[in-house]
């Protein structure tokens, strides 16, 4: 029986994906699996990756033939899982030596759905800790009570899927996968789904997971029509808590987040290119009329002056020309 899946996709990475590779060899266990998922590299990645198949114990090679994005890819991974419970790490990042297996100890113990960890932000040679924004560490507790304040970080905002464990019983409730093609903010409907409908979840004080920040090739530094599916992705996370019993309770949040991320956008416009720019003012106006009004003028109204006024100015653009939210 394979006790632990780790889901690793990997996408023209070939200068870090030995570091990653080997930091998984000083995590490895006679029960442990690890599923590498290409997600069609072009540059040494597979190669890399075809070796490890051979030398990593527990390894997994799987090759995408289309590029198709990391929530594709970690789908991939998770219908290719055979583990008891399943973690993921970026093909960028790497481990501290025996953390898989501090980190099964710590769900196993504590007998949830899922567990949530701090990480180290590594952004060249500055290290950082950062913590889960839940206060109660060791405590079994019921996920929806963590998604609330509205007007603080909480548990939904910490999103990072290697940052945590997961039981089997919740890839089989259909809790686990991420929504298909989705580029950038993969993690944001999945989180709220997660602390939605799961029934039990921990956050515990473990350190092991070193995450790259500023990686040439990462989304979150490139401008293009790419990064613009955080609109589709808060869309999501909208339309679904909409759909909760609880929605009066949590929408509010969901609205309050998502205005906040299409003000961060909006505030490094210039990232952007020159027409990817225009076309995130005219979906963000557009995903601000679609939202419930009266949650977002609250929403608006407890946020800072000038986040909120961005946001005002946006919200009153004429609608765009047909096609062009598409």
């Amino acid at each position: 029986m394979v006790k632990l899946s780790v889901i690793v996709p990997f996408y023209n990475v070939q200068q870090y994906a030995p570091d990653t590779l080997k930091s998984l060899r000083a995590n490895a266990r006679q029960d442990f699996e690890f599923i590498l998922v290409d997600d069609c590299s072009r540059d040494e990645t597979p190669d890399i990756l075809a070796r490890a198949e051979r030398e990593l114990p527990g390894a997994v090679y799987v090759r995408h033939e289309k590029n198709g994005g990391l929530a594709t890819a970690r789908n991939t991974g998770i219908d290719r899982a055979r583990g008891e419970y399943l973690t993921f790490l970026d093909g960028d990042d790497w481990l501290a030596p025996g953390y898989y297996e501090r980190l099964l100890s710590s769900i196993e113990d504590l007998g949830c759905d899922f567990v949530r960890t701090d990480h180290v932000q590594c952004t060249a040679r500055a290290r950082s800790v950062h913590r889960v924004p839940h206060g109660r560490r060791g405590v079994v507790l019921n996920p929806r009570d963590a998604i609330l304040p509205s007007d603080r970080s909480t548990s939904v905002d910490y999103a990072y899927a290697w940052a945590g464990i997961y039981h089997r019983r919740l890839v089989d409730r259909g809790l686990l996968h991420f929504t298909d093609g989705l580029r950038t903010a993969e993690d944001r409907p999945w989180i709220w789904k997660l602390h939605r409908e799961a029934e039990s979840f921990a956050t515990v004080g473990l350190l092991g997971v070193f995450y790259r920040r500023g990686v040439a090739s990462s989304l979150t530094q490139i401008g293009d029509v790419r990064q613009l599916d955080f609109i589709r992705a808060f869309d999501q996370v909208i339309a679904e808590t909409a759909e909760d019993r609880e929605a009066e309770k949590l929408l509010p949040k969901a609205v309050r987040t998502y205005c906040a991320i299409i003000s961060h956008h909006l505030g490094s416009i210039e990232r952007f290119e020159p027409a990817v720019a225009r076309k995130l003012k005219s979906m963000s106006a557009v995903a601000l009329r679609r939202m419930p009004q009266g949650v977002l003028d609250e929403a608006l109204d407890s946020m800072d002056v000038q986040r909120a006024t961005r946001l005002r100015r946006l919200r009153r653009r004429p609608a765009p020309a047909a096609g062009v939210a598409a």
